[in-house]
């Protein structure tokens, strides 16, 4: 199949499909003898997982590594194991950051409960008042 037909079986742009290319996580497809790429069911495949990881916003050294070891299906998945511990971490600080903006949006919030002029809005006033705190 040729790159777009590729990119509509995948939901990828073909920019993307490119872009992974470049990046070595997708291998470069035969060519015709017009120069066209031509990609198989295994692109697609890796395509579709590649994807899928990234949808779980694993970084593309994740999913490189991840790859690897699908490319290897005798390897040992211990280090897949750690990978995967090391996500769930970073999902779990990045929950505590998102709870901590939900509460300081929400206490800015609460500075305003109507309409007011923007001389007299709390929640301008409570971000002025952030910005004088702040270092630098």
């Amino acid at each position: 199949m040729k790159i777009g037909e590729l990119s509509v079986s995948s939901s990828t742009p073909v920019e993307t499909i490119r872009f992974y290319e470049r990046e070595g996580l997708l291998p470069a497809p035969a060519r015709t003898q017009g120069n066209f790429r031509i990609y198989e069911s295994s692109h697609l495949e890796r395509l579709q997982m590649i994807r899928h990881c990234r949808s779980l916003d694993m970084s593309l050294d994740e999913v490189r590594v991840l790859l690897r070891f699908r490319d290897d299906p005798g390897a040992a998945c211990g280090d897949v194991n750690a990978l995967l511990d090391s996500h769930i971490s970073q999902v779990d600080e990045r929950i505590k950051e998102l709870h901590l903006l939900q509460n300081q949006l929400q206490d800015l919030r609460k500075r305003c409960g109507e309409e007011r002029t923007a001389q007299h809005c709390g929640i301008l006033a409570g971000l002025n008042e952030r910005l004088q705190i702040l270092p630098g």
